[in-house]
């Protein structure tokens, strides 16, 4: 099983650890589009404070997310799970599983970056600011710049197992699973079960819950009719409609009556 997840717009300080090794990062097939992003990250974030936060998005309140940027290559870095934070991971909780669902964790989880593309969660990275949505001076929309070295990449990353989707739209856009990865890949949505709409924060928590759930259990559906009955042991409320052509992916909707 690989779960694709969106990172954290929030994230945890580097700390002091050693900085940075790129070529210590899994999927290296994605080396040169990493090195690309960083190298015109760091010389945007170094050279113009101004226009670097315009790029960026950033408010006059995450002014020092430049200069985190502009010391990339010198900061401290940590494993990814450690970085990411915010409502899906603290739902996740991966420091809290025992030593099985930390193994099950490293194997699975994928968590996708407008800087580094895509890395493993124990792969050790620095605290950064780069959505997938930016768009640099000179590469262009971040989303685009990864679409090709993704496309190469990471069906042989999916294996020939199944892939849970959990990614936000900006994320996805990198990459959507095509052919027969498509045709075992599972899309979901968390709908609060009154008034069937998506609440972003319940939205993330209850994804990270789902992937607790499965990494603590030991559960390892084979494809997305298999998700979906494993999600029901695990006690979720799904609705699943199948593809009617080949090479789209499973929609499941977990439905939660309580907003929390």
């Amino acid at each position: 099983m690989l779960v694709l997840l969106p990172p954290s717009e929030g994230k945890a300080s580097s700390g002091r650890g050693a900085p940075l090794r790129p070529e210590s990062l899994s999927l290296p097939g994605l080396g040169a589009a990493r090195a690309a992003v960083l190298d015109e990250l760091v010389e945007l974030c170094a050279a113009d404070e101004e226009k670097a936060r315009e790029v960026l998005g950033l408010s006059e309140g995450l002014r020092g997310e430049v200069a985190k940027n502009a010391g990339l290559r010198a900061a401290g870095a940590r494993p990814a799970g450690e970085i990411y934070t915010g409502v899906l991971y603290d739902a996740l909780d991966l420091a809290s599983l025992d030593a099985a669902g930390k193994r099950r964790a490293a194997r699975s989880l994928l968590v996708f970056s407008g800087l580094w593309g895509a890395v493993r969660v124990t792969d050790r990275i620095p605290s950064y600011r780069c959505s997938m949505g930016v768009k640099l001076p000179g590469l262009g929309a971040l989303a685009g710049h990864w679409r090709a070295p993704m496309a190469e990449v990471l069906p042989e990353a999916a294996g020939d197992g199944l892939v849970l989707d959990l990614r936000s739209a900006a994320y996805a856009a990198a990459w959507r699973p095509k052919g027969e990865v498509a045709s075992r890949t599972a899309t979901v949505r968390v709908l609060h079960a009154p008034t069937r709409k998506v609440v972003s924060h319940f939205n993330k928590a209850t994804k990270g819950r789902i992937v607790r759930s499965l990494l603590a259990s030991g559960t390892a559906p084979k494809g997305p009719a298999q998700l979906v009955e494993a999600l029901r042991d695990l006690g979720y409320e799904v609705e699943a409609e199948a593809p009617t052509k080949a090479g789209k992916a499973w929609s499941l909707d977990v439905l939660v009556t309580e907003v929390h």
